[in-house]
């Protein structure tokens, strides 16, 4: 018989994303992020428009379990865009301040937001090493 494993409380935490944003700032559009069933996986479906090009793609939000280890700690996404591409995140939520770095936790290139005391906005930027980055506002819609 396998070991029963619920979805790690860093995972549940966001549970605050769930429903459909509003994206202003450096990129513009809609996200929506939605439980997978079972509760182990957070998607995200992206429609934006950054620096004037269409930015579409799907993101799975959860912890690493390789077949035959453990659960990994971090709690890790994977982004696939319309273009291809695959981009790797790590997403951490500390009181109301969510942090998603891009690679590695701790990575120089991470976005940092708050929720407002409502819970119906995350107000925050992006930071890229080196400088650039923009500020990105989500409101509940």
């Amino acid at each position: 018989m396998s070991e029963t494993h619920q979805p790690s409380a860093e995972l549940k935490a966001l549970e605050r994303l769930v429903g459909t944003w509003a994206v202003t700032g450096g990129a513009e559009g809609t996200v929506t992020y939605e439980w997978m069933e079972g509760g182990f996986f957070l998607l995200q479906r992206v429609a934006l428009t950054q620096f004037g090009q269409p930015v579409t793609g799907l993101e799975v939000i959860g912890n690493l379990r390789p077949f035959g280890e453990p659960v990994g700690a971090d709690v890790v996404s994977r982004f696939y865009d319309s273009a291809g591409n695959t981009l790797d995140y790590v997403y951490e939520l500390t009181g109301d301040t969510l942090t998603i770095w891009g690679g590695a936790k701790g990575s120089p290139a991470y976005y940092r937001g708050t929720f407002s005391a409502d819970g119906t906005t995350v107000t925050g930027e992006w930071v890229y090493p080196g400088g650039g980055g923009y500020p990105s506002t989500m409101t509940r819609v």
